[in-house]
């Protein structure tokens, strides 16, 4: 089965979301954007439309989309349009693109469910919209962390949201 989430900087949730099991693939890419063939550079400038996602082919028998939902709202803020950290535009922000119904009344119900818990103390902003065509992204951002985990931003940025991770499902 297949999953697209926009969390933010696709080298963060690629990182977070490779060490689940049941992952079969991931890819990180662009998605619900108007540009045709987006470059990182382009897609960086806000002006494509892109969001930075990763599409996700997991084995529903290891790990169903709700498990997936979880591992996404307990790893990035939800509740900051167009905005995770210091990382500010329009390809950073919170969206599922669902692949089918099914997807997205899961997900619409998964933040319902949230919202009525008061998870967060400001509202969710994630939106749910019908996956598009999946750019994937450049070669050299696959396996980004794993291949530069002492580059500055990987330092600051990422390794601290996959040691979140890390200790919220350990």
């Amino acid at each position: 089965m297949k999953a697209t989430l926009a969390g933010g900087c696709f080298w963060c949730t690629e990182a977070v979301f490779q060490r689940l099991k049941g992952i079969n693939t991931l890819l990180p890419g662009y998605m619900g954007g108007h540009t045709e063939n987006p470059t990182y550079e382009e897609v960086c400038t806000g002006k494509t439309g892109h969001a930075e996602v990763i599409q996700i082919d997991y084995n529903e028998d290891e790990l169903s989309f709700r498990d997936l939902l979880e591992v996404f709202f307990k790893t990035h803020d939800p509740t900051t349009l167009n905005r995770q950290g210091n990382d500010i535009g329009t390809q950073y922000r919170s969206e599922i693109f669902y692949h089918n119904d099914l997807q997205k009344d899961e997900a619409e119900r998964f933040i319902a469910g949230l919202t009525a818990e008061g998870v967060f103390d400001k509202p969710i902003v994630t939106k749910v919209s019908p996956a598009g065509v999946f750019y994937e992204a450049e070669d050299y951002h696959t396996n980004y962390f794993l291949r530069n985990p002492n580059q500055p931003y990987c330092v600051a940025v990422v390794k601290p949201k996959v040691d979140k991770f890390i200790k919220a499902f350990e």
